[in-house]
């Protein structure tokens, strides 16, 4: 989960993704917690899509035996205060857009939520390329190998795994490494987050300490600040009590709101510069585009969020969202600190929190349905989500009510010129040029025969993975 506050916060906080029904209906708990255990965090990095730099033939075959052409391989990514990365995709039959800003996210945020093999598809990303070279791969398998030849055999061992497909690199060598890539993978345990502070808002009264919040990061530490616009008093405190300007993976911290401070609320901002652990999901918070996974990362710079509100006395709200792609919807936490009752209305239905009570409310949503709801409360308190539920890989055959949104973009034999976004086409080459021979899309679908074209028009709607949220709020005096 990652959140977005009116200040302070930097970009890669910018989006909460969140996927979570856990059962219909409100499910309240007792008890004066100033933060909610399991409540979702923020943090980690934010990135801009780019090309795809290494890529060579791939031919997939579906269940159905139908086959069709794709290029498959590296692409760039651009972060956000600095560094590069290297991703493939997971998502084969959703259009990649460039210039699209992604958001680091844990396996359960994304299409390897219900993927037995995800453990196995970071194995591959440990044992192929880029990772080893390919002169060290070509020698390990006695083929010569080149960087392109490396990626694809790559690319295509990890679409055999997360989008049930037989994919085959068209280069006998590169076919090889696909095969020992498939035959030698095991599973291994899902990758730390590179920063992450949970819960992401705490509440509670002056006079207390706020929290706590967990700090997880595979950096060795993170450096720590408020934000601006924070009350001069408020300092960021370990479990002891005493200031902190940096902290550790696993440590807690809290806000230290002196008695006496007048009602408000402050923010508080990680950053760190690390390499992202191999095998991170990447999602889209700018639209659907296809989900990616990290294969690569230079030192990156990093950086989380929290806020904290307090007041003296009355209802002190704090609400959270829960993600659970495998469940399907969205699940708010909403908390009161307070020594008083806090009535909302979420979608058109009224709840109350009781002093001290966290209530869970699960609200139902079908794939790639987008919603906007907001939920208001004392002294001023506002939290606005918005975003579309998007949690799964794109699957062939389209709906017969869905058609592309726009104009097909260039024919396959006509590479666009503009080195941007080019458009929706129908044959689901969302936000690509083509590359290569002229046949072949990024994006792993193409519109070089009728079937794909059938296949694909009705996937310009489907997408990679990732509900993303914009969230403000407002607290009296501010």
């Amino acid at each position: 989960m990652f959140s977005v506050r009116g200040r302070g916060v930097a970009r890669a906080a910018a989006a909460i993704l969140v996927s979570g029904l856990v059962a219909t209906g409100a499910i309240a708990t007792a008890g004066t917690a100033l933060a909610d255990d399991g409540a979702p965090g923020t943090g980690g990095v934010t990135a801009k899509l780019g090309h795809l730099t290494e890529a060579d033939g791939v031919v997939i075959k579906e269940k159905n035996g139908e086959t069709w052409p794709v290029n498959g391989g590296l692409f760039t990514m651009q972060v956000e205060g600095g560094g590069t990365l290297q991703t493939y995709c997971i998502d084969l039959r959703t259009g990649a857009k460039r210039d699209f800003t992604y958001k680091e996210v844990g396996w359960d945020e994304s299409s390897l939520h219900d993927n037995e093999d995800a453990g196995k598809i970071l194995w591959i990303l440990e044992n192929a390329y880029p990772k080893n070279s390919a002169e060290a791969l070509g020698a390990k398998l006695g083929v010569d190998l080149s960087k392109k030849e490396a990626a694809a055999g790559t690319q295509a061992a990890i679409w055999t795994l997360s989008d049930d497909v037989t994919a085959t690199p068209k280069s006998a060598d590169a076919e090889k490494l696909t095969e020992y890539l498939l035959k030698e993978a095991v599973k291994l345990e899902e990758p730390k987050a590179s920063l992450s502070l949970s819960p992401a808002t705490v509440a509670g009264k002056a006079g207390e300490k706020l929290g706590p919040i967990t700090v997880t990061t595979n950096a060795e530490k993170a450096k720590l600040q408020t934000a601006a616009g924070a009350p001069a008093e408020v300092k960021i405190v370990d479990k002891d009590g005493k200031p902190v300007t940096d902290a550790k993976n696993g440590d807690q911290i809290f806000f230290d709101v002196p008695a006496g401070t007048a009602d408000g609320t402050a923010e508080l901002t990680a950053e760190a510069t690390t390499k992202v652990s191999l095998g991170r999901a990447f999602v889209s918070i700018d639209g659907p585009s296809q989900t990616l996974i990290l294969a690569g990362s230079s030192d990156s710079t990093v950086t989380a969020g929290a806020s904290a509100s307090w007041a003296k006395k009355g209802a002190v709200p704090s609400v959270s969202v829960a993600k659970d792609c495998a469940k399907g919807g969205l699940e708010v936490i909403a908390s009161n600190a307070g020594d008083e009752a806090w009535t909302f209305d979420l979608k058109g239905t009224s709840y109350t929190v009781a002093a001290g009570e966290t209530k869970t409310i699960a609200v139902p949503l079908a794939e790639d349905e987008a919603y906007k709801f907001t939920i208001t409360g004392p002294n001023g308190f506002e939290e606005t989500f918005e975003g579309v539920l998007d949690c799964k890989t794109a699957t062939p055959g389209p709906k017969p009510s869905e058609t592309p949104s726009t104009t097909p973009s260039a024919t396959p034999s006509t590479p666009s010129t503009t080195g941007g976004t080019t458009g929706d086409t129908t044959g689901g080459t969302t936000g690509t040029t083509t590359t290569g021979g002229g046949d072949l899309a990024e994006t792993g679908s193409s519109n070089a025969t009728p079937m794909i074209a059938g296949i694909a028009a009705a996937l310009v709607v489907v997408g990679g993975g990732a509900v993303f949220f914009l969230r403000k709020k407002k607290t009296a005096g501010q």
